[in-house]
């Protein structure tokens, strides 16, 4: 079963919702309280969004070691395909899967300026030692010059 979608605007109100597929998301509370809407729409919220998070039920914030109203960040805590990864990080760190909320919680979006982003050199390090590997078959590429700096040298696999 399909959801529509679309991205979250900063300034935007938002309420966690249940939707058809069983999933809890975020949506606009326009759309959640109106009776005429054939479907709620799912909105769409990038890795390292600050939010500000109100209405958490009083057993929740004891457990979650927060309180009531809460600034986090939404981030993704897996890569894993078919799994819940979408998680709030709260400013004592904690983490808590989005399905772990109930229903009807009230969320702002503060900034979405502040996304996650992978840091390049850290890419272009990771993709270093593969680069040319077409031109080398399904062979490891040849180990860079003794005293190189490149810091993938403890993590290269030899594919003999």
């Amino acid at each position: 079963m399909a959801v529509p979608n679309r991205l979250a605007h900063e300034g935007e109100e938002l309420v966690t919702h249940r939707f058809p597929t069983g999933s809890l998301g975020m949506a606009s509370p326009a759309d959640v309280g109106a009776a005429t809407a054939p479907a709620v729409c799912a909105i769409c919220l990038p890795p390292g969004a600050r939010l500000a998070i109100r209405g958490i039920p009083a057993r929740l914030p004891q457990q979650w070691g927060v309180c009531e109203r809460e600034e986090a960040v939404f981030t993704q805590i897996s890569a894993a395909v078919n799994t819940y990864r979408d998680a709030i990080r709260f400013s004592g760190g904690r983490e808590v899967r989005l399905q772990e909320f109930r229903a009807g919680i009230g969320v702002r979006v503060v900034d979405l300026t502040g996304a996650e982003q992978l840091e390049l050199e850290s890419l272009r390090a990771l993709i270093a030692p593969w680069r040319g590997l077409r031109k080398w078959g399904r062979r490891a590429p040849p180990a860079p010059p003794p005293g190189s700096s490149n810091r993938m040298n403890s993590l290269r696999v030899e594919a003999n």
